[in-house]
């Protein structure tokens, strides 16, 4: 069974998707996708899948379901490397990748990650300054 590598750079956590998904491969990476989040306390997942020509409705539904996981686990998901034709496809199966942000690029999904960690740092200070004030 091939496994797909994670890499951490800083935060983040990325996925260079370089081969085929089988069942198997998907759930193994997302067990252990999983696990590194929880492991190194990265706020950030980048999905690359730059290598992949097709994406059918399964690889969607996988793509999805690691958002969900990532996001119960405090970190974003940022999909990047889509080709045209596979973002043709995933709009044509009805697919809309709820909860996945998408970029072109490595470069720009870590801009985006580090855009929503701003973001949720500003919401997590709003929430302490209410809670100081009415205590």
């Amino acid at each position: 069974m091939d496994r797909v590598p994670i890499l951490k750079i800083g935060d983040i956590l990325l996925v260079s998707i370089q081969v085929d998904m089988s069942d198997q491969t998907a759930i193994q990476l997302q067990e252990d996708l999983a696990e590194r989040i929880v492991a190194t306390g990265s706020h950030g997942v980048i999905i690359d899948i730059t290598a992949l020509d097709i994406v059918d409705s399964f690889v969607g539904r996988m793509l999805s379901t690691i958002a969900s996981i990532s996001k119960v686990l405090d970190a974003e998901t940022v999909v990047v490397g889509m080709r045209p034709a596979v973002a043709i496809t995933l709009v044509e199966l009805g697919l809309s990748l709820n909860g996945i942000r998408t970029a072109l690029n490595v470069e720009r999904g870590m801009e985006l990650v580090a855009t929503a960690r701003d973001e949720w740092d500003e919401a997590d200070g709003d929430e302490d300054t209410e809670t100081t004030a009415t205590s």
